[in-house]
């Protein structure tokens, strides 16, 4: 191992301290308004899974059954998630403006895939013996599916559920461009003044506090799973 210059291991650790104090201070300096787009930001990657969750169930419902209308449901939606963001955007906005539309659609349409592919594939793969028991004890269509069907799904569909949420974290972030809600605009600013004191640190609170939400959101579709999916499943 080399020499090191003690001045050099000096401006280093001055440099680090330095660093650590610009950070500290961007935070202390904007704690609410980072809390307030941490809260924007996990409102609206919730608001577009639900809604892209209850749309990619019912495709999933009506396609199941039928192998031609499973694979054009997930050639579809896997075609759209190939479309990079920056060009969905671009798309966008001209049709619906800048601002939380545009970024709404987005986010709903990159969603939809793990929900449709999980929903055809939990459904699929329920015993066909189980539906016709429940036939031969006089149930109609929809309560098949209601009370049996969908329940036994439930796993796979809640799984396709925290795929989308974590990959809408991201995509939010990038939905600045669009001046869409959240954390992407704490990291866009900071990119965007590099070279000034505070543009790391900005970039660098924006980019963390989006992995630990993501994490929270996990955890938190995690204990869902535990409390709804029954009992016999689960274990």
């Amino acid at each position: 191992m080399g020499w090191v210059p003690t001045n050099e291991l000096a401006d280093d650790t001055c440099e680090w301290v330095v660093a650590l104090n610009e950070l500290w201070k961007f935070i202390s300096e904007r704690r609410h308004q980072l809390l307030v787009d941490s809260y924007l930001h996990v409102s609206a990657v919730i608001q577009c899974v639900i809604i892209a969750a209850v749309i990619g169930v019912v495709i999933g419902i009506l396609v199941y059954r039928s192998p031609i209308g499973s694979a054009a449901a997930t050639a579809l939606s896997s075609a759209i998630l190939t479309i990079p963001s920056f060009a969905m955007l671009g798309f966008l906005i001209p049709i619906f403006k800048l601002g939380v539309k545009p970024t709404v659609i987005a986010l709903v349409l990159y969603s939809l895939l793990p929900i449709i592919r999980n929903t055809i594939v939990g459904l699929s793969a329920i015993d066909p013996a189980v539906t016709d028991a429940a036939k031969g004890v006089g149930m109609n269509r929809l309560r098949i599916l209601g009370r049996i069907e969908l329940p036994l799904a439930w796993p796979s569909i809640l799984t396709g559920v925290r795929v989308s949420t974590q990959m809408a974290m991201g995509i939010l972030a990038i939905a600045a461009y669009a001046k869409g809600p959240g954390l992407g605009n704490v990291i866009f600013s900071g990119l965007s003044r590099v070279g000034s004191p505070t543009a790391v640190p900005q970039a660098l609170v924006g980019t963390v506090l989006v992995v630990i939400l993501a994490l929270i959101l996990d955890g938190i579709l995690m204990l869902v799973g535990r409390y709804t999916t029954p009992r016999g499943i689960r274990d």
